[in-house]
């Protein structure tokens, strides 16, 4: 019984401990989402200011292979631009 009551206890504190943190991640996420609109109502793009944040956190290489293959796919469908008509 003695054995049963600690692991109570333990699955007690790991959900209260998960809950907690539960509670400070919604917390950060709510101020995110406050900068986000501060941003925005001082005419910054969010949509942009998301993805220099996901590019910021990738690596710098894998961030240069990215840019090349998407560059690759823009020249494949004609989207990319044209140097050509400026020179």
């Amino acid at each position: 019984m003695n054995s049963g009551r600690i692991a109570a206890d333990q699955i007690r504190a790991f959900v209260e401990r998960i809950e907690r943190l539960e509670d400070e991640k919604k917390a950060l996420s709510d101020d995110i989402k406050d900068v986000f609109a501060e941003a925005k109502s001082n005419g910054y793009d969010v949509k942009v200011l998301r993805q220099v944040i996901r590019l910021r956190k990738q690596d710098s290489n894998e961030r240069q292979e990215m840019e090349a293959l998407l560059d690759l796919y823009l020249h494949a469908l004609g989207m990319a631009p044209s140097f050509e008509d400026g020179e």
